[in-house]
């Protein structure tokens, strides 16, 4: 939980070049997915229902596409510019499908620093365990502004 506690803030746009690189796997777990379909009360039966998706092209549930983006968002958050970031744009693609339990490797890769409209452009790609693009996206960033705090100063959480 962060409130109480204070956060360092992600780098600043000085601090970001062009081609910094960030890898991150994740697998999607049972609770991952019970949790985020409890949170948007979504039950879509693809999603959930073995015996619908079997019936499917896809043969088996899915993961929803909006928790892969919240992956993404996540790990803007985190590590790449990291706290302070948001996210202005985003264009993604789902060439494929995630499975349930499936693994994901991600690559995120700054590909322009502008520092004159405060953005970084960031691609992303998605693969799965076959090697298979599940996700291609273009992220503009703007990264966390730096602070100017007297001293003596705290910044507090709501």
């Amino acid at each position: 939980m962060l409130l109480g506690k204070k956060q360092k803030l992600g780098r600043t746009i000085e601090d970001i070049n062009v081609g910094e690189k960030l890898s991150l796997t994740e697998k999607i777990e049972d609770k991952e997915l019970l949790l985020f379909l409890g949170l948007t009360n979504d039950s879509n039966p693809l999603y959930i229902q073995h015996d619908y998706a079997s019936q499917t092209p896809h043969k088996k549930p899915v993961v929803p596409t909006i928790m892969l983006t919240g992956i993404i968002t996540s790990a803007v958050s985190k590590y790449l510019p990291g706290p302070g970031s948001y996210i202005l744009k985003q264009e993604i693609e789902f060439p494929n499908p995630v499975y349930h339990y499936g693994t994901v490797e991600f690559l995120f890769e700054v590909t322009a620093v502008n520092r004159d409209n405060h953005t970084v452009e960031i691609t992303v790609n998605g693969t799965n365990e076959e090697n298979l693009d599940v996700l291609v996206a273009k992220l503009i960033v703007s990264p966390p502004y730096p602070l100017h705090v007297d001293e003596g100063q705290a910044l507090e959480n709501f």
